[in-house]
């Protein structure tokens, strides 16, 4: 239930405290040789956030070059097949690089060069977030580094090739599951040598502060554009907004400028095969309080505080924590988490696609999973879906596996 005593319209200035705390959760667990250097990310940010000139060049490169703001659409067929409630997207799909990653990473790759880097290192899973620092690093001119597990490379190989041809270099990791908690795991690493002339791009609001509240902000862009949107086309609220979460970024982007609203949120973790071990990554639904990647907050771990393995059919949402700002959120009873498993994240993918000519991400197939079944429950109303990003990159890998389903109607 919600804390009465919360004042979300303050809330964001508040939040995170100076060290990086959501209550609990957050914090910078870091190695300390990179103190120093996280301190010095914070302290710039702070000050970068506040310069118009910043903000001015970063609203020029939203416009100009990543096309914002995106549209917020009505699922008329979609909405009708399910019964009274209206299913709107924030599409995010058409966002340049065809998914919200880019909206943290133009702001990283700028706040790059207000620190005189030369090159920016990151990690990625579905390989959008890769896609997007290889073209913030190509726009800025910067170097680039990908790390991604084998196992997302050979799911995801159009992001692969969009990477290289943006001019990064993708360093493939091939120890334990071979996805992206070892993606993280290595890019971490990589870091730890080259600190002095790179910076390391977190793909969502987690890790050291203050990654998990520069990614939030730099996120909010949608959820901003979304709220106004849907007012200026129903002269309402949605009675519900709805987001995937693996990390969060998206979800962090679209729900915080509801949050001191009348309106339910909701995040939507993936289920996978189902609730056994290894067969999920449902941090917030399964997991317990643990310190990881250098941050503290909800993750899946065994009895030595070790990450279990995870498993999503979307390699964007197969992580074993989740944003330290959400553990916050769901112990507040702010935002309700739930899950979809892969099979339902499918049907939306077809459903989607056949209803409304948009397809999805699998990431993003999940909160479109969710919404109809939350129609289904709420009978009348309003529902805004992140539509995150788009299913160009999985469509290979559905036809693969689902191809059965080309003939249903």
């Amino acid at each position: 239930m919600l804390q009465k005593d919360v004042d979300f319209a303050v809330y964001r200035k508040q939040n995170p405290t100076k060290d990086g705390y959501f209550g609990t959760y957050g914090g910078a667990f870091v190695p300390p040789q990179l103190a120093a250097e996280f301190d010095k990310i914070s302290q710039a940010y702070q000050t970068i956030c506040q310069s118009s000139k910043f903000i001015s060049e970063l609203r020029r490169i939203r416009k100009e070059f990543q096309g914002r703001p995106t549209p917020t659409y009505h699922c008329e067929r979609l909405s009708n097949a399910l019964g009274n409630v209206q299913i709107y997207l924030k599409r995010e799909d058409l966002n340049h690089t065809g998914a919200h990653k880019l909206n943290h990473c133009m702001g990283e790759g700028l706040l790059a060069k207000y620190l005189g880097k030369k090159k920016l290192i990151a990690e990625t899973g579905a390989g959008q977030h890769g896609v997007a620092l290889a073209t913030a690093a190509a726009f800025f001119g910067l170097g680039c580094d990908i790390y991604m597990g084998e196992v997302d490379i050979a799911k995801q190989a159009p992001n692969v090739a969009r990477m290289r041809l943006l001019g990064a270099r993708v360093v493939p990791v091939s120890h334990g599951l071979k996805t992206l908690k070892e993606a993280v795991d290595a890019a971490f690493e990589a870091y730890l040598q080259e600190y002095d002339d790179a910076i390391y791009c977190i793909g969502s609001v987690l890790g050291p502060h203050p990654f998990p509240l520069m990614v939030r902000d730099f996120q909010m862009v949608v959820g901003i554009e979304a709220r106004a949107q849907f007012l200026e086309m129903t002269g309402n609220l949605p009675d519900a907004v709805v987001a995937c979460v693996g990390g969060g970024s998206n979800a962090a982007g679209i729900l915080t400028p509801f949050l001191d609203d009348p309106v339910a949120l909701y995040g939507v973790e993936p289920l996978g095969r189902g609730p056994e071990k290894g067969d999920h990554a449902a941090s917030l639904t399964y997991g317990t309080e643990g310190v990881m990647h250098g941050f503290r907050s909800i993750m899946l771990q065994d009895e030595n505080g070790e990450p279990d393995p995870v498993y999503s059919i979307a390699s964007g949402l197969d992580y074993p924590s989740v944003g330290p700002e959400h553990a916050y959120l769901r112990d507040l009873g702010r935002v309700a988490y739930h899950t979809i498993s892969d099979s339902e994240a499918v049907d939306a993918f077809f459903r989607l696609s056949r209803l409304e000519g948009i397809i999805p991400a699998l990431e993003s197939a999940h909160a479109v999973a969710y919404a109809m079944k939350l129609a289904g429950e709420m009978g009348s109303g309003s529902i805004l879906v992140n539509c995150s990003g788009r299913g160009d990159k999985d469509i290979d890998f559905v036809l693969e596996h689902y191809g059965d389903r080309l003939g249903e109607k």
